[in-house]
């Protein structure tokens, strides 16, 4: 297993430039099962959890073509859909949250699909409810075989109805809007998510020739039809990376330029690292963020401490709370940190705590930072990844500290970060990747 050997202290300084969006990847590249014709997708991030679908993709005779480390052309003219039925997809399946997504793909176009219970990251419930509702209204029906933990699902053929989901789910929207493209009829989805990945894939599809209505917005209506085409399609930055670079300029006192940050899509993110005082230049599509030795935690104008919280597009994306709650550490004032959605994603605070963080754990959702204000450096220590998240939290934790840090279990890491060291010595960062 690999790990981390990180000397912080060093002040970092260059351009570093955002992967393409893992969020978005795991939803595009299952879109290539809706038709027979050729896709070119780019910039597509080189991490573990994208390549791995990628891998699942071939195994089911989809034809792959790497162009490069970030391109690639799909053809599903051949699809071998008795693999679904195999051991080895079962196995291999279960293990990636981004599995559920070839769910509605294949319903479009084979009328069955598995769809395993969800993997990926521990970080509390994950349901599928919302998934298996609306594939359920649109005329499917599924068995759950408990021994195996998979979900069969079989249709005769969809039909379009008005659906309002139970919650505003990303994955769930995504799935049950693929599955529609290509049911008789129009299906209505309210309630829907809009989060940017949803858009482009709202836009994939349209230039696919589905017929989609309110792109951007929480209703949804879609006119199926029969067959969609080719196309190609790039990834936007991930906004992830980008919120994760901010954080890490000020914990570090760093001035780095973030290039092609993608600011159209952003929506709140800029807007809440500014809350911790956290000063940034726009210019053009980059953002500029220099070295600071002080940022302030703003107060709400009657005084009251900040509190950050996760909220359904256009607010705050949960992803990006345990950057906040990191980078808030350095600051001057405290702030209150809410994971609404997540039961157990605050649970690496205690790392922090044994640096020297300054952390009150509420319960399982909320957290008090109160900052050290540079009073105090953070003391190295070694630490094992809990997720994605997380882990990049305690590696920016690792940079801004003093003395040398030792991260077990990157593989967390590498799942939603592509080369994240190599690209980190690149600015300056003291950090090695030991297997």
């Amino acid at each position: 297993m690999s790990i981390f050997e990180v000397q912080g202290g060093h002040k970092l300084s260059g351009e570093i430039i955002p992967q393409g969006a893992k969020n978005e990847a795991l939803q595009i590249i299952s879109a290539v099962l809706l038709t027979a014709d050729e896709v070119l997708i780019n910039n597509i991030p080189d991490i573990i959890d994208v390549n791995f679908l990628i891998e699942l993709l071939g195994e089911m005779n989809v034809k792959i073509s790497r162009i490069d480390r970030n391109s690639c052309r799909f053809q599903a003219d051949d699809v071998n859909v008795e693999y679904l039925h195999s051991e080895d997809y079962h196995k291999k399946s279960a293990r990636l949250r981004g599995s559920v997504m070839l769910a509605g793909p294949l319903l479009a176009r084979f009328k069955k699909a598995y769809l395993p219970k969800p993997g990926g990251d521990k970080i509390g419930r994950r349901r599928l409810d919302t998934h298996i509702i609306g594939f359920q209204k649109l005329g499917v029906d599924f068995n759950y075989d408990a021994d195996t933990g998979f979900f069969k699902l079989e249709t005769t053929g969809m039909k379009g109805c008005y659906m309002l989901l139970d919650e505003p789910s990303v994955t769930g929207t995504a799935n049950i809007l693929m599955a529609a493209v290509m049911a008789e009829g129009t299906t209505t989805i309210y309630n829907a998510a809009c989060e940017p990945y949803l858009q482009q894939l709202c836009k994939m599809l349209i230039r696919m020739g589905a017929k989609i209505q309110g792109v951007g917005s929480n209703m949804l209506v879609i006119d199926g039809v029969e067959k969609l085409k080719g196309t190609t399609h790039e990834m936007l930055p991930d906004m992830i990376e980008v919120g994760s670079f901010i954080g890490m300029a000020a914990m570090t006192q760093s001035d780095i330029i973030i290039k092609n940050a993608g600011i159209a899509s952003l929506g709140v993110i800029p807007e809440k690292f500014q809350q911790l005082g956290i000063k940034m230049q726009i210019h053009n599509d980059d953002i500029h963020v220099p070295a600071q030795e002080f940022y302030e935690v703003q107060k709400f104008l009657d005084g009251g401490v900040l509190s950050v919280y996760d909220h359904p597009w256009p607010g705050f994306t949960p992803d990006l709370l345990s950057i906040v709650l990191v980078t808030a550490i350095q600051a001057r004032g405290s702030v209150l940190i809410h994971q609404k959605m997540f039961e157990s994603r605050l649970f690496f605070v205690d790392k922090l705590i044994e640096m020297g963080a300054q952390i009150i754990l509420c319960d399982p959702h909320r957290a008090v930072v109160i900052g050290l204000e540079r009073q105090k450096q953070l003391r190295g220590i070694t630490m094992s990844s809990p997720d994605i998240r997380a882990g990049v939290a305690l590696l920016i934790a690792a940079l801004s500290a003093q003395g040398k840090s030792t991260i077990q279990n990157i593989e967390q890491i590498d799942r939603g970060y592509q080369d994240i060291d190599g690209r980190l010595r690149k600015l300056g960062a003291d950090i090695i990747r030991k297997n």
